[in-house]
């Protein structure tokens, strides 16, 4: 067993489509992983501009729940890609209360904390 442990960072600029950041993202776990990386650490609330930059209460639309959408298609991607991944998501536990919430992925694509 290796004594090293490759992390891969990723800073990206986020655009208005929250798809399209999600895909992004995926995209830099798959070029992570033929670099070798086995942990991924993904850019804070990376599905969308960060929200708290004002204070606008349609931004609050863009929370979801954990597991969710996120949370599905980076497991899968994790999984492929035998990865840990560490990513900051805008959560929606309940109507009206949101948080910053940072999801662990195990390399299964299992949800390991939150």
């Amino acid at each position: 067993m290796s004594d090293t442990l490759k992390v891969a960072l990723v800073q990206k600029r986020c655009g208005p489509r929250s798809e399209d950041n999600l895909e992004s993202a995926v995209a830099a776990v798959d070029a992570a992983a033929r670099s070798g990386a086995q942990v991924l650490c993904l850019p804070e609330l990376f599905r969308a501009p960060y929200p708290c930059q004002s204070e606008d209460v349609a931004r609050f639309d863009l929370a979801e729940p954990v597991p969710g959408p996120s949370t599905e298609e980076l497991g899968a991607a994790a999984a492929r890609n035998r990865m840990v991944i560490i990513a900051s998501l805008f959560e929606r536990r309940a109507p009206g209360l949101c948080h910053n919430s940072a999801v662990i992925l195990d390399a299964d694509g299992k949800i390991a904390g939150l």
